[in-house]
């Protein structure tokens, strides 16, 4: 019996019209999911460098304001740009200081929490860590490394959001101090810094597990103080959550130019390099009274204690990567 090959044409068709197509479609799929894990690696090791950058600026007589800026400038000129204004904290402020274009402070004996993004094409790295200018406070920065350190141990597919808070909380207690139960660690997307799930920073009971691919930053808060935060004071940091249409033309372009930062928070610091203080503050209160403008104060410990932070973000799985880790 002779084995009469099929003719090729209409295999070729057939495979065109079938199989290849869906082929291609899986490869480009994957392409693009590794193109994009690429670039969130590149943000995470950034902003690493810009963290370990950032801890050899704040330095005693060192102008908070000036310090800011030149960290800054060193995320401009390091191929990514700034997914937050970069932020440092002192004392008794856990989180959301920014200084104004007048601050007069300079360090002294502070400590300071100092949290950094970076974004390439909307994928973020955010991480953070604590300088201590007294001396006084080496073992509270101590319990928030440490609180990181042991949840990240644990993070991988199936971990319950409540087994991280719990090894934080156990983490910072056991260290003598609080972990700040309403500060959290988050999900992150492309263009979005706090997205689900909610990461914990004390044993809250949450049930719901991590799963393989996620992005998420673990960032414990460790404090002399009760745990808890709350908004106190001017806020410097805001967003835009949806842009609407103005009528006047300076309100419309500063509008346009906050939408050039792709609905990632800004500091009113970056608008007064073009427009008038007094511009810049219309424009802030028309779009609050839009309803679209977020504003975030500082957030400071309720009774005072002092606070330190660390932060990593990573990529849950069997091998969790961690995208932030100083070389």
């Amino acid at each position: 019996m002779l084995n009469t090959p099929l003719p090729v044409w209409p295999w070729l068709q057939f495979l065109l019209s079938q199989q290849l197509p869906a082929s291609l479609k899986k490869l480009r799929r994957l392409s693009q999911s590794m193109e994009d894990i690429a670039k969130w690696r590149k943000a995470g090791r950034i902003a690493a460098e810009i963290r370990e950058y950032g801890k050899k600026q704040i330095k005693k007589g060192e102008s908070l304001l000036e310090t800011t800026k030149r960290i800054e400038e060193k995320v401009a000129a390091s191929g990514a740009q700034l997914a937050f204004p970069v932020q440092m904290s002192c004392n008794e402020i856990a989180a959301h200081y920014y200084p104004g274009f007048d601050d007069k402070q300079v360090f002294a004996g502070q400590l300071v929490c100092l949290d950094v993004g970076t974004h390439i094409d909307g994928c973020i790295g955010d991480t953070a860590v604590t300088v201590d200018l007294s001396g006084k406070y080496s073992d509270l920065i101590k319990a928030a490394e440490k609180a990181l350190t042991d949840s990240l141990r644990i993070v991988k597919p199936g971990v319950k959001l409540t087994e991280i808070g719990k090894a934080i909380q156990d983490a910072i207690t056991g260290m003598g101090f609080q972990p700040i139960r309403n500060l959290s660690g988050h999900g992150l997307a492309e263009y979005q810094i706090h997205t689900h799930p909610t990461v914990p920073n004390y044993n809250n009971g949450d049930q719901e597990s991590l799963q393989e691919g996620q992005i998420i930053a673990v960032e414990p808060f460790a404090t002399t103080g009760s745990g808890l935060i709350h908004e106190k004071g001017f806020p410097n940091l805001f967003m835009i959550s949806q842009p609407k249409n103005v009528r006047l033309g300076f309100v419309r372009d500063i509008q346009a130019k906050i939408q050039t930062w792709n609905g990632l928070p800004f500091a009113k610091n970056w608008l007064l390099s073009k427009w008038s203080e007094a511009q810049v503050n219309f424009a802030l209160k028309q779009f609050k009274e839009l309803g679209i403008l977020q504003e975030f104060p500082p957030l400071v410990e309720r009774s005072g204690g002092m606070v330190s932070q660390a932060e990593h973000t990573l990529i849950v799985g069997e091998k969790t990567e961690i995208l932030t880790k100083a070389d």
